[in-house]
């Protein structure tokens, strides 16, 4: 199979991506203004609560069974070790960088998560449907691209609402805390005096009574005092995400044959649900898409990030990731840890080569910190993807024919 073919095959899907992209930038600008700040947030909470956990229980319950989850078991630990890796990558670049405090949880989130679930949503139909497509007949390139697809969001969203979510979460508390803590050393400028006599009565000899009685604690009492506090920092309850519950919804469906039967198929007894669910998720990657597209409007007005930042960011996601990934997909293939699909094979190696997740940027504007920036790493990101993603696929694709 030609190159060139190859090329055109991995080019289409993108191209489709940049033009919604470039629709949604259109209807964010000031003169437009249909898809403004304001709208911006309503949606996201739609895409949020509603569109996202409808496409991924849809997605996985149509396309997952029991079986498939048996011979898919490597995908999981591919993608964890995608986030390890970005992880410790994006750590380098903020030592290197000295990135500011509160914009070290925004780096190490776009370094770890990649588009897992509607980036390729977009792009292996469309792969499947190109001439050149190195997968075979395409209806059943398009069915077990799907499978492995939805897989791959449904892990993508437990890892990412789990780790990348507690990560922006913990780093935009820290900035309110800094913020309230300078406001309140602010009235105690004046008084320098009655500060010192402040400090010294809280140093002074009666807190040794408290202590005693810390001392007296009972070691349970501390575990439990210590697993709250734990629970409070990881904010445990965000595990079960509208996107996670919908993972779990998804996978009871598909995986059970009774409520398979019962919900999937045109003689399901309760089909008007899936059917109803589905038309829900349609919305999901289009709005996401548009979403992505009018955040990019606030990165073109730029926002101060150092440049620095930026190519940290890019050359992790685009150069260092992707060889690493062919070092652990080629390395499973070698050990027999991966069938020899070569659709799967692609999809485990395109993973590590993703633009950053488009639901970093919701996060952002649920915690209201970091959108500028936000703003402007996803700009360089998404803009570089059309070419990164071409050439990456283009080489993917010849790797795995």
């Amino acid at each position: 199979m030609g190159l060139l073919d190859l090329f055109i095959a991995a080019s289409i899907p993108v191209l489709k991506v940049l033009i919604v992209t470039g629709v949604g930038s259109f209807l964010a600008t000031s003169r437009v203004d249909i898809l403004g700040e304001d709208a911006r947030k309503h949606l996201n909470n739609v895409v949020f609560y509603v569109f996202n956990p409808a496409l991924v229980s849809t997605n996985l319950s149509r396309t997952i069974t029991f079986e498939s989850m048996i011979s898919l078991w490597f995908m999981p630990l591919n993608i964890l070790l995608t986030f390890i890796i970005g992880s410790a990558l994006g750590w380098v670049v903020i030592q290197i960088t000295n990135a500011p405090s509160h914009l070290r949880g925004l780096i190490l989130g776009c370094c770890a998560a990649g588009n897992l679930g509607n980036m390729l949503l977009i792009i292996i139909p469309a792969i499947c449907k190109e001439k050149g497509s190195p997968f075979g007949d395409p209806d059943v390139c398009h069915t077990y691209g799907m499978a492995y697809v939805s897989l791959s969001m449904a892990i993508g969203a437990i890892f990412l609402w789990s780790y990348v979510y507690n990560i922006l979460r913990i780093s935009s508390s820290v900035i309110t805390k800094e913020d309230e803590f300078s406001v309140k050393l602010l009235p105690e400028v004046h008084t320098g005096s009655l500060t010192s006599d402040h400090y010294a009565a809280q140093c002074s000899p009666s807190s040794s009574k408290s202590e005693g009685l810390l001392e007296k604690v009972s070691i349970p009492v501390k575990f439990i005092q210590f697993l709250k506090m734990v629970s409070g920092k990881i904010d445990l309850k965000k595990l079960l995400a509208p996107s996670t519950i919908g993972v779990v919804v998804g996978f009871v469906v598909g995986v059970i044959p009774q409520t398979r039967r019962a919900l999937i198929g045109e003689t399901a007894p309760l089909r008007v649900i899936q059917d109803s669910a589905v038309l829900l998720s349609d919305g999901a990657i289009p709005s996401l898409t548009l979403i992505m597209g009018g955040n990019l409007i606030k990165g073109i007005h730029g926002s101060g990030i150092r440049v620095s930042l930026i190519i940290g960011v890019l050359v992790v996601r685009y150069i260092v990731l992707p060889l690493l990934g062919i070092v652990v997909v080629k390395g499973a293939i070698y050990l027999g840890l991966v069938h020899s699909d070569p659709l799967y094979q692609f999809i485990l190696l395109i993973q590590f080569a993703l633009p950053p997740a488009m639901n970093i940027g919701t996060m952002t504007q649920l915690f209201g910190a970091g959108e500028s920036e936000c703003s402007v790493i996803f700009l360089w990101c998404y803009a570089l993807a059309s070419v990164s993603l071409t050439l990456w696929s283009t080489f993917f694709m010849w790797l795995v024919s």
